[in-house]
């Protein structure tokens, strides 16, 4: 025992190989999107459609390693045969991210197989660790077993907290082959997978294994479909009802195995509208992700609160509730679980709406954008005849405030613009395209005023990242290097650069003019922004000088607003996953624990499906799609509460296999129905 207590010490390396098999899946997934779009090179779509493939896979395999566990190896030799095809997975993946090995194709040949090894490996031993740990309990310590899976949830989100925090670290600061090591970012997670499976060995002298009860899968399956038949067979009203359509089964399968698919029948049913959870659940990977690329800051908070809240809820929370006298029963908790998810997709439509309010659109058919920029001595007043917006009086230096939209005649179009420059008057002739977004750069050479047109982005930058150019308004070539960014050469008499991606930071410019050097303090790099940087020099002055003008505003809106969806999300998690697992465990037969917690895993996979196809059926914005599987969970939540009105909960201690408790086959249909005769018809 454990210090003493009801805890058996095994329970200990079961845990500690979750945390560090945690550590290593989750490290993995940190970096995996990322290897996709910067080492493979893959566009968004794809690289997110792999992304999914694999997490899909990884929890429809569960059933798999169910089936191996219950019905063949054990759990024990189960878990050891799939963390070394694990390991093996993680290696491979780990040499595939070598960029001196092979080509690209063997790259993606490496990748692929090494991912598809990981998920199988995870998820064949996703049931059977959980229920590995619930079996070193006694039957009469259903108290520990309990705290035992908070535990072990625990363990799970400990090891996902510090995986999602130092994998990225390593592979964004740490440098190999010349770039970021990715190699290095995998191959700590294959370490920590060694590390389980090292574990995991050391106490199996202490490990209470309990042999496979045979291909109980297979002939649960058989007996279903034999019920099913059999009734078909005996539909006519001449012959006796029974209680339960599995008791047709009775001629040919004993009834303590009829009793216990029973048993999970009931749990499955139940199963059947909890996908719609883990459709929203998911979601803060993908979908509340892309949100918070478009706000201030950024971090990582759901395994955080998950390990904050579970001792909350279990020393806090819960007893409080005992103590008012509220049966919180493990499927009313489940529910409030959910509630709370959909409560949370509501405040993530609420900020998501406010997220909008901060984006400009981009231009559309017909439209253009247009802004000045003054680098000039003096005011500058613009004015466009016919069109709103105008005139457009600019100080040097001045920031614009907004965009002016133009409206076209054709796909292209010749504006005249009118410039009135202290007492001077000009035209500036600009030809714009639909669809872009341009600056008109005013520059002056004595009383001369003169224009140039620049294309601007008009795309904001995505996951957080910053876009920066930069225009040359020397009257020398000029060599800039941005941080560690090296824009090369920019031509004089505002030359530009293309666009470049940066991350948010503060940065300084070191620009070379022939054999004089100049260093320039650019400022603030901002989430979500696209800057124009203009260098300059005025006449007489021996420094070099730097105008930052944002062409698409920062995020405005902090990411601590995500705060409350996550709080909510968090803590229904905790009522509703840590609750579920031991749910299906404590009502599942002795000899399909495994495949009952498959069952669970199952759930997540169709989940994921669930997103998908809302996602691509739904075609709304995306405050509007929040709202939507929120109303979807609300309903589900309200049939899953009357479902569990009606479960009646079964000590799984009465459904333990014993020679005494099977029943002789009864040989003959006949005999059968002569013996059986009951007035309550089944719902079949």
């Amino acid at each position: 025992k454990l210090c003493g207590s009801n805890y058996p010490l095994s329970i200990l390396f079961v845990v500690v190989n979750e945390f560090c098999e945690r550590f290593s899946f989750y490290g993995m997934k940190a970096v995996l999107t990322l290897y996709f779009t910067s080492f493979l090179h893959w566009d968004d779509d794809l690289s997110t459609a792999i992304y999914h493939a694999f997490s899909g896979l990884a929890y429809f395999t569960p059933v798999i390693g169910a089936l191996i566990a219950d019905s063949w190896l054990g759990k024990f030799k189960t878990i050891i045969i799939l963390s070394i095809v694990y390991v093996i997975g993680h290696v491979v993946k780990s040499v595939g991210a070598i960029p001196t090995v092979g080509d690209q194709k063997m790259h993606v040949v490496l990748s692929m197989f090494g991912l598809f090894l990981i998920a199988v490996g995870t998820g064949g031993i996703k049931p059977c660790v959980a229920a590995f740990g619930g079996d070193q309990f006694e039957e009469e310590h259903a108290y520990e077993r309990r705290k035992f899976f908070s535990f072990f949830y625990l363990s799970i989100n400990a090891g996902s907290l510090l995986s999602t925090i130092i994998t990225p670290i390593l592979r964004a600061d740490v440098q190999c082959f010349g770039g970021d090591c990715y190699a290095l970012a995998f191959g700590v997670p294959a370490g920590l997978m060694v590390v389980a499976l090292v574990v995991f060995i050391s106490g199996s002298g202490l490990y209470k294994k309990l042999p496979p009860q045979g291909n109980i899968l297979v002939e649960v399956c058989k007996c279903v479909e034999f019920s099913i038949a059999n009734r078909w067979r005996h539909r006519g009203k001449y012959f006796p009802k029974r209680d339960h359509w599995l008791d047709w089964a009775r001629e040919k399968y004993p009834k303590q195995l009829i009793k216990e698919i029973k048993m999970v029948t009931r749990v499955l049913f139940l199963y059947l509208p909890l996908p719609m959870f883990w459709a929203l659940f998911d979601q803060q990977g993908s979908r509340w992700t892309l949100q918070a690329t478009r706000m201030n800051s950024n971090f990582t908070i759901n395994a955080l609160l998950i390990v904050t809240f579970i001792p909350i809820f279990d020393m806090g929370i819960y007893p409080l509730i005992r103590k008012c006298n509220i049966d919180l029963t493990p499927l009313k908790r489940m529910t409030v679980g959910m509630v709370l998810a959909a409560v949370a997709f509501v405040a993530a439509a609420i900020v998501e709406n406010e997220v909008q309010r901060t984006v400009v659109p981009e231009p559309i058919a017909k439209e253009s954008y247009i802004q000045f920029l003054n680098l000039a001595d003096k005011n500058i007043s613009a004015t466009l005849q016919g069109h709103d917006g105008f005139p457009i009086t600019m100080a040097p230096l001045q920031d614009p405030d907004n965009y002016v939209k133009l409206h076209l005649d054709s796909p292209s179009q010749l504006f005249s613009f009118d410039l009135q420059y202290g007492n001077v008057k000009t035209k500036c002739l600009q030809n714009t395209s639909e669809m872009e977004a341009f600056s008109i750069v005013l520059y002056n050479e004595g009383e001369i005023l003169h224009c140039k047109l620049l294309e601007d982005e008009k795309l904001k930058p995505q996951k957080g990242k910053a876009t920066v150019r930069i225009v040359n308004a020397y009257s020398e070539d000029m060599n800039v290097t941005l941080g560690e960014l090296k824009f090369g050469t920019v031509n004089k008499n505002l030359g530009s650069s293309e666009y470049a991606i940066m991350d948010r930071g503060q940065y300084k410019a070191m620009c070379n003019v022939g054999t004089t050097k100049y260093a320039v303090d650019v400022g603030l790099i901002d989430f979500g922004a696209a800057y124009t940087i203009i260098l300059y020099k005025k006449p007489g002055d021996a420094s070099l000088k730097v105008w930052k003008t944002e062409d698409i505003k920062a995020n405005v809106l902090h990411i601590a607003w995500q705060i409350p969806q996550y709080v909510l999300m968090s803590a229904g998690e905790v009522m509703f996953s840590i609750t579920g697992v031991e749910f299906s465990y404590s009502q599942a037969p002795l000899n399909m624990k495994a495949v009952l917690q498959s069952g669970w895993l199952l759930t997540v996979a169709f989940g994921n499906v669930l997103v998908l196809i809302v996602a691509k059926a739904a075609y709304l914005e995306q405050w509007a799609e929040f709202v939507l599987f929120a109303c979807l969970l609300f309903a589900v939540s309200i049939i899953f509460s009357i479902m569990a009105y009606f479960y009646t909960y079964v000590d799984s201690d009465d459904l333990v296999k014993t020679d005494e408790d099977r029943e002789e086959e009864i040989p003959s249909p006949h005999k059968d129905i002569s013996l059986n005769t009951v007035s309550k018809q089944t719902k079949m």
